[in-house]
């Protein structure tokens, strides 16, 4: 059962072009499968859209010729397969002999014998013909690699690459007493503050602090935007495009009034539970944040444009296998209007800051200086190294913040985010 639901997560995303979330959000009989099940037909496609770049060079170094379109059910057997046989700690007969299975009837009985001898041959060749490959660069897709190269050079490309092969920790947002909360949940406390548990496994939801709302889920890169604003208590701050909701909290708990615009309804329920959970407050208001106003200017502005997501691919591997050129040229578009809204949404003196998860310079720094040069009434407000922990590298020579997933590597990295500050004029 959990690998005939990895089977159908992977057509979802890789054939139906799905986000892994919405995937299995709508997979009909998931969320009815024990946990275990549903934890194991995770983590084989998680694994497979990893490393789907080396997968794929075994399929079609093996295959005589291409499957064609009546073949990717097989073709996805096959990767479900390999990704068992060396990836995963699988014994090879229980992941060659399971793909098999899932051909025994139907329109994949036709290929059960071409599955049981790739996978066969992969068994006995697979290892030598991998050894071979710059396997960082051969699971990123060609027009990420070439724009990463072009933006951060080759060595920082490839140790990002490479992060993506490695499966995220859990990070967490402490609303106060991160020392103690690191003690109580046995996590590591982060240079930034974030406490970060590595190789957790268990139920989340039975995590010490949860029910009482002590803490959220949030990458630690995720968490360094909010801080910009400096000391928002008693403030009036507005958070666009707010779902899931962290910054929101993160700007309650620091004293802040806040207001959460996001243009999902359902999004938004999420943001209220979260809320509810956590023991905060904030304002919530379903609008398209580029036609929105508030009816009074605020002291502040946070906002976490839509965007590719390229530097979330440690947390979400399907990424990698969705986004394409021409995602980011239409979000950047996107985003280049957002701004002139959030400008016109703060007082004179008030702060802005526009961050999104994207490794993309058109989603980054060419937005803020598109916006300085069109003679918006706003000057770059440059971060301090200090403002964003002990760890200096995060701060640009230019004032914006930039991390990448490969920073913190050897404790798990963290997401690739951007961000600047803007002060109203």
């Amino acid at each position: 059962m959990p690998r005939t639901a990895a089977l159908n997560l992977l057509d979802a995303v890789l054939n139906h072009k799905h986000q892994l979330d919405d995937a299995l959000n709508q997979a009909q009989g998931f969320n009815r499968l024990p946990e275990r099940d549903r934890a194991l037909a995770q983590q084989i496609t998680r694994t497979v859209l990893r490393h789907l770049g080396e997968i794929d060079l075994l399929i079609s170094s093996f295959l005589d010729k291409p499957l064609g379109k009546k073949g990717l059910a097989a073709q996805n057997v096959m990767r479900l397969g390999l990704a068992q046989l060396f990836f995963l700690d699988t014994a090879d007969h229980a992941a060659i002999d399971t793909a098999v299975e899932l051909c025994r009837g139907g329109d994949l009985a036709p290929y059960r014998k071409l599955v049981n001898a790739i996978l066969r041959r992969a068994q006995r060749e697979g290892a030598a013909l991998l050894a071979d490959q710059d396997v960082a660069q051969l699971n990123t897709p060609a027009w990420l690699w070439q724009s990463w190269v072009a933006s951060y050079g080759e060595d920082t490309a490839h140790a990002i690459a490479a992060q993506h092969l490695v499966e995220a920790p859990l990070d967490i947002t402490v609303k106060d007493d991160p020392a103690g909360w690191a003690e109580k949940l046995e996590a590591h406390l982060m240079p930034t503050g974030t406490l970060r548990l590595s190789g957790h496994k268990g139920v989340i939801t039975s995590l010490p602090g949860f029910e009482e709302g002590a803490w959220w889920i949030q990458d630690m890169a995720a968490s360094l935007p909010a801080r910009l604003l400096g000391n928002v208590c008693e403030l009036d701050v507005i958070d666009l495009c707010a779902a899931p909701g962290g910054k929101t909290m993160e700007l309650a708990a620091a004293g802040a009034r806040v207001i959460a615009v996001d243009r999902s309804d359902k999004r938004l329920e999420r943001v209220a539970d979260n809320l509810k959970r956590t023991k905060l407050s904030a304002k919530l208001i379903t609008a398209d944040a580029t036609q929105w106003r508030p009816d009074m200017l605020a002291d502040a502005v946070l906002l976490d444009a839509p965007c590719s997501a390229t530097g979330t691919a440690r947390r979400h591997p399907d990424v990698l296998q969705l986004k394409q050129p021409a995602d980011v040229t239409k979000l950047a578009h996107l985003q280049g209007r957002l701004l002139k809204s959030a400008v016109d949404m703060v007082r004179p003196g008030g702060l802005i800051v526009y961050c999104t998860c994207s490794l993309q310079r058109e989603e980054g720094e060419a937005q803020i200086q598109t916006l300085l040069q069109s003679g918006a009434p706003v000057q770059l407000d440059p971060l301090q190294p200090k403002e964003v922990g002990t760890f200096t590298d995060f701060v640009t020579a230019d004032g914006f913040l930039r991390t990448l997933p490969c920073h913190f590597a050897e404790q798990g990295g963290m997401d690739g985010f951007f961000a600047a500050r803007l002060r109203r004029l």
